[in-house]
C-alpha cells in the first residue's frame, strides 16, 4: 500500500511539474510575473524538470547586478528590444579595492544559457576595470546584444568553456574583450573608444582553441588612430580575425607582446581575408601569421566548437 500511495505521489508531482510554466514575463513596472530579473533567475530549479525556461524582458533600465549560479542551466533570458532593454550597474576595481572580477553587471555561471535581444552595460566612468558581462559557464550563446563599456567590457571565463556571439556590439577601451574561453564572434560589431588593445586572450597551452573573429567589424572612434589587435594576458594566447572589416586606426604591426618578448614565442596570433584600411598585413609584427586559404579551412564553428559533445550553437 505504501508503496502505490509513494508511486501516486511521484505522478502527482510529474504532472504538476508539466504543468508548470516554462515562460515568464519580467516588467519592471509590475505588469508581469516578476518586477527584476533576478527574481526570475531565482525560480529556476536545479536540474528543473520543466526543460528549458524562457525568462522574456519587457523593455526598461533594469539597475541590477546579475547572478545566475552554476546549478541554474538551460535557460534563455530574451530582452523585448535590444536597445531598449538595459541591465545596467556601475561598479569599478578600485571601489573599496574589489579587484576585476567583482565589477561585473551580469556574472553567468551556468551552462545552456542563451541571451538574446538586450544591453548589458557597465556605466562606470572611466575610473578601473569595469565588467560588463562576465562568463564562466560553458555553451553559452549570445545574439543580438550590446555590450557596454570601458576597460574590461567582456570577460570570457574558464578555461575550456564555449561562448558563441552572434550580431553582437561590443565597445571598450583596453583589453575589452578578454579571458581564457574558446569563442567565436559571428559577424560582431566591435568598437574601440581610445588607442589601446581590442583583445587579452589567456588561452591555456592545451586549449587549441581562443578567440576568433569571423566576419566582424572593427570600428573606432574619432581620434583613434594606434589600435592593437590583441597582446597576450598569458603565454599561448590564441587570437585570430578572418574576413572582417579593419579600419585605418588599427597599428600597421596589429599586434602588441605586452613588453614580454618571451610572449613572441608562444601566442598564437593569426589573420586571414580581412579587408578595409587597417587589413595590410606587410608590416605586421613577424611572431603572427597569416593563414594560407588550406590553413584557413580548419577554423570552423564545428570544429571550434563542437568539444567531445558535438555541440552546435547554431540549433540554439
Amino acid at each position: 500500500m505504501k508503496n502505490i500511495i509513494l508511486t501516486f505521489l511521484i505522478l502527482f508531482s510529474l504532472c504538476a511539474y508539466s504543468q508548470e510554466k516554462t515562460e515568464y514575463i519580467v516588467d519592471r513596472n509590475g505588469t508581469g510575473d516578476f518586477r527584476t530579473i533576478q527574481e526570475a533567475i531565482n525560480s529556476v530549479r536545479t536540474a528543473d524538470p520543466r526543460g528549458l525556461i524562457t525568462i522574456r524582458i519587457k523593455n526598461g533600465i533594469y539597475k541590477e547586478k546579475l547572478v545566475i549560479p552554476p546549478h541554474v542551466t538551460n535557460i534563455k533570458i530574451v530582452g523585448e528590444d535590444r536597445d531598449k532593454t538595459i541591465i545596467n550597474y556601475d561598479d569599478h576595481a578600485n571601489i573599496n579595492k574589489m579587484g576585476t572580477f567583482k565589477t561585473y553587471t551580469f556574472l553567468l555561471s551556468g551552462n545552456d544559457i542563451t541571451l538574446e535581444n538586450l544591453t548589458i552595460e557597465n556605466s562606470s566612468a572611466e575610473l578601473g576595470q569595469a565588467v560588463a558581462l562576465h562568463i564562466e559557464g560553458d555553451r553559452v550563446v549570445v545574439r543580438n546584444c550590446r555590450l557596454l563599456g570601458h576597460q574590461d567590457t567582456l570577460y570570457t571565463g574558464r578555461d575550456g568553456a564555449r561562448q558563441y556571439f552572434e550580431n553582437c556590439y561590443i565597445e571598450g577601451t583596453t583589453d575589452f574583450i578578454f579571458g581564457p574561453a574558446t569563442t567565436w564572434f559571428e559577424g560582431c560589431a566591435i568598437h574601440c573608444k581610445k588607442n589601446s588593445y581590442i583583445t587579452a586572450a589567456n588561452t591555456p597551452q592545451n586549449i587549441k582553441y581562443g578567440y576568433i573573429f569571423n566576419n566582424c567589424t572593427v570600428t573606432v572612434a574619432d581620434g583613434v588612430t594606434e589600435m592593437y589587435l590583441g597582446r597576450p594576458w598569458r603565454a599561448y594566447s590564441m587570437t585570430l580575425f578572418m574576413n572582417s572589416t579593419l579600419p585605418k586606426g588599427i597599428k600597421p604591426e596589429g599586434w602588441d607582446n605586452w613588453r614580454n618578448p618571451e610572449n613572441e614565442k608562444t601566442v598564437r596570433y593569426m589573420e586571414f581575408n580581412n579587408k578595409g584600411k587597417g587589413a595590410d598585413t606587410a608590416n605586421r609584427v613577424k611572431w603572427s601569421k597569416v593563414l594560407t586559404s588550406s590553413d584557413a579551412k580548419e577554423y570552423t564553428i564545428a570544429n571550434v566548437l563542437r568539444g567531445c559533445d558535438n555541440w552546435n550553437p547554431l540549433t540554439q
